[in-house]
C-alpha cells in the first residue's frame, strides 16, 4: 500500500514540477516575443488533463502512478474568450511569471519534504 502511494506521490509532485517549468518557458517565450509581428502566444494546458485523469481514476476508482504517467502538460495556444488569438500584455505575463515561481518553489518544498520522510521512515526514525 504505502510503495502506491509513495509512487502516486511522487509522479504527481513530478508532474506539477514538469508543468510549472514548461509554463514558465512558455511565459519567458511570450515576453521576448511580445513585439514580433503574427506572434502567438503559449499558453501550458496541465489542468484539464489533470481533470480528464481524475474523473477517469474516479470511474475505475483506483489510483495509481501508471495512470498519472498518461498525463503530460501541453504547450497551446493562447485564446481569448471570443477564440481569436490572445495579445501578450507584458504586465500580465510578468505576474504570470512571479506566480508560476511561487508555484514551482512550493512544489519543490513539498518533493523535499516527502523524500525526508522516506529517509527518515528509511532510517527507523534516526538522524
Amino acid at each position: 500500500m504505502t510503495e502506491g502511494l509513495e509512487a502516486v506521490t511522487r509522479s504527481a509532485l513530478a508532474l506539477a514540477l514538469d508543468a510549472a517549468s514548461l509554463r514558465q518557458q512558455a511565459i519567458a517565450t511570450n515576453i521576448a516575443n511580445a513585439h514580433a509581428l503574427n506572434y502567438v502566444p503559449q499558453r501550458v494546458n496541465f489542468e484539464a488533463q489533470l481533470l480528464d485523469a481524475r474523473r477517469s481514476m474516479a470511474q475505475t476508482g483506483r489510483l495509481d502512478a501508471s495512470a498519472l504517467s498518461q498525463v503530460r502538460p501541453r504547450i497551446e495556444a493562447a485564446m481569448d474568450e471570443q477564440g481569436n488569438v490572445a495579445q501578450v500584455q507584458l504586465d500580465v505575463e510578468a505576474a504570470e511569471m512571479a506566480r508560476n515561481a511561487v508555484h514551482y518553489q512550493a512544489l519543490v518544498k513539498g518533493l523535499s519534504r516527502h523524500f525526508s520522510i522516506l529517509s527518515m521512515a528509511a532510517s527507523d526514525g534516526k538522524r
